[in-house]
């Protein structure tokens, strides 16, 4: 008997429209696979999609894909995730549980956890995710007890990380990583990692992502990790110490000279720069040139790259509060600009650190946010 361990899905997850898209034809390609070798059932451990209420696109497409397997008798069972997880229950796994596309395992009965019985003999369950790791206190106050087999009912248990004993298999989700290990009195743990990469750390890392595919047969279980490759990823990290703006320029030009037909470039950019400003560095027209080259996409990232201005102080430890204000009054001044910079730069920090609402899509409240940065900064007028 074969079944399929996917995990962290994560559907619509990408700012990019291109990497949206090989996404969502990883994940079409990762069940295209499991109908090849012709599993009895898909398992998803959390995060089908990358919110409980993802766009109406990808919830038309990922249906229609599930129920291709369906129809190939392939049941789907899904434990949410901590994206898929509402505290108020509107989730899209609700909705493709009542159409019969997929099965939610997460059941308890008085802090005991109920079993889904597949087709094969099976017997499946899991603990969903929610937002923060608040599911640690799930786990806590489990019943594990009843989980053992009859001989052993009255035994005192124990668990590797809160998990109950004597399962076959525990299908991991969450960390964005690929593990397998089996436990003496457990059975075998596996993570699969992201069925692809969901941000640029892990694109620059992993490349893409994948799943496994399992066989129990005559009491004894197989693993085999099946990866989910589509584009071929091509990394540069650029250190611009001690090197000027000319010199940097030199080794971002010698991208151009590589194959990128097709393929999905990282470039990470990191470290202090001696002269000019971050601006200098012409990212923009270097993307736009690979792009009219053929690059399927490229992300960049600048995240450790600063100026001398703005090297990274040494700073006491204490209040939170403190610490921020001695930070801005160290850099105030820097830059000139037409209001308090002080009071503008508390208010700016306040507005960036606001979270989307449930239920509010990205698209709105990346607006929202701009709107009220653009009004903070007083720029309605220069902004139209």
């Amino acid at each position: 008997m074969k079944f399929a361990h996917l995990s962290d899905i994560h559907i619509g997850g990408w700012r990019e429209e291109q990497l949206k898209q090989l996404n969502l034809q990883s994940f079409k390609l990762a069940i295209d696979k499991c109908i090849q070798n012709r599993v009895a059932f898909i398992l998803i451990s959390g995060d089908l999609f990358d919110t409980a209420l993802p766009p109406i696109e990808f919830i038309r497409e990922v249906s229609e894909k599930l129920k291709e397997a369906k129809e190939q008798n392939i049941d789907i069972y899904v434990i949410p995730g901590s994206h898929d997880f509402s505290p108020s229950n509107k989730t899209m796994i609700d909705v493709l549980e009542k159409t019969g596309l997929i099965d939610n395992v997460c059941k308890f009965e008085n802090d005991t956890l109920k079993f889904t019985h597949d087709k094969t003999g099976a017997k499946i369950t899991g603990l969903f995710g929610k937002r923060g790791g608040l599911e640690k206190f799930d786990y806590e106050r489990l019943n594990k007890i009843p989980l053992k087999p009859k001989d052993l009912e009255l035994v005192e248990g124990c668990s590797i990380k809160d998990l109950p004993k004597n399962f076959n298999y525990y299908a991991g989700g969450h960390p964005h990583f690929v593990y397998a290990k089996e436990f003496k009195d457990y059975g075998l743990i596996t993570y699969p990692g992201a069925l692809f990469p969901n941000n640029f750390k892990e694109v620059e890392k992993f490349n893409h992502g994948g799943f496994y595919i399992l066989d129990y047969s005559n009491g004894n279980l197989t693993h085999e990790w099946i990866d989910v490759k589509i584009k071929n990823v091509l990394s540069f990290h650029i250190d611009v110490n001690k090197n000027s703006l000319n010199q940097i320029e030199k080794e971002l030009e010698k991208i151009e000279s590589e194959n990128i037909e097709d393929k999905i470039i990282t470039i990470r950019i990191s470290g202090t720069l001696e002269n000019g400003k971050i601006s200098d560095i012409k990212l923009r027209e270097l993307t736009e040139r690979l792009m009219e080259k053929g690059a399927y996409c490229v992300l960049k990232n600048t995240a450790k790259l600063t100026t001398k201005e703005f090297e990274e102080l040494n700073i006491d430890s204490g209040n939170v509060d403190d610490i921020e204000d001695k930070i801005i009054n160290e850099h105030k001044g820097q830059i000139k600009i037409p209001l308090d910079e002080e009071k503008t730069t508390h208010s700016l920090m306040r507005l960036l650190a606001q979270e989307k609402m449930e239920g509010e899509k990205t698209f709105e409240f990346e607006q929202k946010l701009v709107k009220s940065v653009i009004k903070e900064l007083k720029l309605e007028d220069s902004w139209k």
